[in-house]
């Protein structure tokens, strides 16, 4: 009879998850998957938990978000596991290093400034304070930090904000109007007149203009179009759904059918939400 691995009898906790990890990589004992994968490997299912975890919580799916933070941190102790192996970093140093960025960024919590201060007040100082830290990594320039692989419209986003930082922003929104107005004369003309390169230039200037709107406005836009995605997927289905009543598909029905369909869908949701 096998003995009972003593991972079995330990108690839960970080040290439990730590040592389920490096197991997982030991290079004689370990998982074969496990053991051939690494940084570059593993970002990508960084990323999509970290994706997971924002759907849970944008569906209020609270019986599932336990389960998706926990996918999450896994991706933390498997990179600080590599980072062991490598002598670049700990899970240790990791927290110890997240710890001393909050209480260093918070001084008016674990230090000795006043927390009678306004929320814009607040934000200001952070920023002074995260403006030194790049200066003591001789980031020089604004955009310097703006991590290259986020997503374009979250790109778009903190690229904006750390201009806007420094005095390089309209106003207000109306001007981020107007330039809406002259990037989607802009397109059409594009449409009409250029080839497939300067279209998508085109495109992309006007989304980039949208972005600063939302900024503007106080929308987070991958939020923003993340909720709208959620939208159209629940309400396509409606219209599915109601097309299966009359035994017909979408692509057994017009654009007429749909679209009238799509109007009670749309005129139900609302009726539910009063």
């Amino acid at each position: 009879m096998l003995n009972r691995d003593p991972i079995h009898e330990m108690d839960d906790g970080m040290d439990r998850l730590l040592e389920i990890m490096r197991r997982l990589r030991d290079p004689e004992t370990g998982c074969p998957w496990d053991i051939e994968q690494d940084y570059a490997s593993i970002a990508p299912y960084t990323i999509e938990e970290a994706y997971e975890v924002a759907d849970a919580i944008e569906r209020e799916a609270w019986d599932e978000l336990e389960g998706e933070l926990g996918d999450l941190l896994l991706q933390a102790v498997y990179h600080t596991q590599m980072g062991a192996e490598d002598g670049r970093f700990t899970f240790q140093s990791v927290v110890k290093t997240i710890s001393d960025k909050m209480i260093a960024r918070h001084p008016h919590v674990f230090g000795t400034e006043s927390r009678d201060k306004s929320a814009q007040q607040q934000t200001a100082d952070w920023e002074k304070i995260k403006a030194a830290e790049r200066a003591g990594k001789e980031q020089k320039g604004a955009l310097d930090g703006v991590a290259g692989n986020l997503p374009a419209l979250l790109r778009a986003y903190k690229l904006q904000r750390r201009a806007a930082r420094v005095g390089f922003d309209w106003p207000s929104s109306d001007q981020v109007l107007a330039k809406i107005v002259e990037e989607a004369r802009e397109l059409e003309e594009a449409r009409d007149s250029l080839g497939p390169e300067e279209i998508e230039e085109e495109f992309g200037d006007l989304l980039f203009v949208m972005v600063n709107l939302g900024r503007h406005l106080g929308v987070e836009p991958e939020q923003a179009l993340r909720r709208t995605n959620a939208k159209f997927t629940r309400r396509f289905e409606g219209v599915e759904a109601k097309l299966g009543e009359m035994g017909k598909a979408p692509g057994d029905s017009t654009l007429e059918e749909m679209d009238a369909l799509w109007d009670i869908v749309k005129a139900e949701e609302k009726a539910a939400k009063g």
